[in-house]
Parts: structure tokens; sequence; C-alpha cells
């Protein structure tokens, strides 16, 4: 595969195949969406988007465990942001996401 992964941060580094095992139903999903070209760009951020997801969560657990839990004031107030983030109408456009193919 070239260089060793452990030399690459999360995003970078050349793009190397491998093989991976998903639901059919996923697969047809990801190539309605994006075509047969534009699959490994889409798998790929959405491997980046969980990377990034599991160090936020990491990063949060380590701040609980050192100041305590966050108020549930400010958790109610994250979430209703949140809904009025997902439910903006200039969010809701007609393309989706469209990935670039990985080179």
């Amino acid at each position: 595969m070239g260089e060793p992964e452990e030399d690459f941060a999360p995003g970078e580094g050349p793009a190397a195949k491998v093989s991976v095992s998903l639901r059919a139903g996923n697969i047809r999903a990801i190539k309605e969406r994006v075509g047969a070209r534009g699959f490994s760009a889409y798998v790929d951020a959405a491997v980046e988007r969980q990377i990034e997801r599991d160090l936020l969560e990491e990063a949060l657990q380590a701040n609980e465990a050192e100041s305590g839990p966050v108020p549930q004031v400010f958790r109610d107030e994250a979430a209703e942001l949140f809904r009025q983030v997902k439910s903006a109408p200039e969010l809701q456009g007609d393309g989706g996401w469209h990935a670039h193919e990985a080179s």
C-alpha cells in the first residue's frame, strides 16, 4: 500500500485501495447519490466524519471527567440550535452532498 497508514493524519495522505464490505442497500444509496465515480470519495468523507465524531466524543468525555457534566440547560440549547440548522430551508438544496473522486 505504499507509505504506512500511521504516518498520515485522518483526511491526509494518498488514496489507497482497500476491500470493505457494505450492506447492499447502502451501496445502492451511495451510487444513486454520487454515481460510481464518486463512490470512493463519498465513503472516504463518511469515514473521516466518523473519525471526527469519535475524537469529539473522546474530548467531551475527557472534559466531563475533568470539569463535570455539561449543564442540561446548555445541552437543551445546543439541541435546539441543531434542530434549527437541520431544518433551515437554505440547507435543503436539491443537489445534496457531491463527492469529488478520491485520487
